[in-house]
């Protein structure tokens, strides 16, 4: 059943749009954040191409939904278009968490390669959930924040780590640490009060949320690319004009370039920052390296057996 949001807009574009149409688009990120940054291009981009006949206005760091609650706003119609980090839900399907398998793409190029063997079967995931598929953009390479000096995965045996999909929480759980579920508007709070003493991301994150002033250690394990995806409610989409489609497509691959771009750009940029902060910056001993590739096979082995053939059929499709 449509929600009476979805189908005024919906009346409205196929209408014809003859005044602008305003859709909210929730972001788990703060404003200052490149893939907030990136949304916003999009956003300018989108008002410009359809002659101010979409406007989409962004909201940031969790301030209109938490980043929790994005996706179903999204397919319920609350908001017409958002952001979200698709491998959170990946309790909920595990095809989502085909960016977050460890260690299997470990580069910005290898992510490309992973994200385009992946798509066709993601945008039929999301069609069956009332969403359309626009563009995703890679956070740089994940890494292990920590308040002390890990050598080993028996270091962080008993340490409250920040969960943030599926992945972080079974890769807790192997380590035998305490998984803490965060969203990111929520990560700063939490080293504060102590809820969480590290956890798995990249440089962007620390950065953003300035966690030199809480931990003192980055160890550069390149564990994944993990992905933000931009994605439409289909109702909404389905209203649109064909020449609104087209612009919004062309926005969202404009999008999805710069992104990328600006994910390689930042990357050392935030290692200096974190560096700079007074973080030790560095790639992992040969043991820690060792427990999580260990980790990483256990946890490729588990996503295959959850996902079937179309996981087999990504995994394939990215290594030949």
């Amino acid at each position: 059943m449509k929600t009476f949001a979805t189908m005024t807009a919906v009346t409205a574009l196929t209408a014809g749009a003859a005044f602008a149409e305003t859709w909210d688009m929730p972001l788990a990120y703060p404003a200052t954040n490149f893939h907030t940054e990136t949304a916003q291009g999009f956003a300018d981009c989108v008002r410009d191409a359809t002659s101010g006949e979409i406007d989409i206005q962004t909201h940031p760091n969790g301030s209109l939904f938490p980043g929790g609650d994005i996706k179903r706003a999204v397919q319920t119609g609350q908001a017409l278009i958002g952001e979200r980090l698709l491998s959170a839900h990946a309790n909920e399907n595990a095809l989502f968490g085909y960016d977050s398998i460890p260690f299997l793409a470990t580069s910005f190029d290898d992510s490309v390669k992973l994200n385009e063997a992946a798509q066709p079967a993601l945008e039929e995931l999301l069609a069956s959930q009332n969403l359309h598929y626009l563009y995703s953009v890679p956070w740089p390479p994940q890494g292990l924040y920590a308040k002390k000096e890990i050598n080993s995965a028996a270091d962080l045996e008993g340490v409250k780590f920040r969960a943030y999909n599926a992945a972080t929480a079974r890769l807790a759980e192997l380590a035998k640490m305490q998984p803490v579920q965060i969203e990111a508007a929520e990560l700063s709070q939490a080293l504060a009060t102590g809820v969480a003493e590290s956890f798995v991301s990249s440089g962007s994150t620390g950065y953003d949320e300035k966690v030199w002033e809480h931990l003192t250690h980055f160890y550069q394990v390149d564990a994944w690319l993990p992905r933000n995806t931009i994605f439409v409610n289909l109702d909404a989409w389905n209203g649109l004009s064909e020449e609104n489609k087209t612009a919004m497509s062309d926005c969202a691959a404009t999008a999805a370039e710069t992104g990328l771009a600006k994910s390689k750009e930042l990357t050392q940029f935030y290692l200096d920052g974190l560096a700079e902060g007074g973080m030790t910056v560095a790639p992992p001993g040969d043991q820690l390296r060792t427990d999580f590739m260990g980790f990483g096979e256990t946890m490729t082995t588990e996503w295959l057996e959850a996902t079937g053939e179309q996981g087999q059929s990504i995994v394939d499709g990215f290594k030949n």
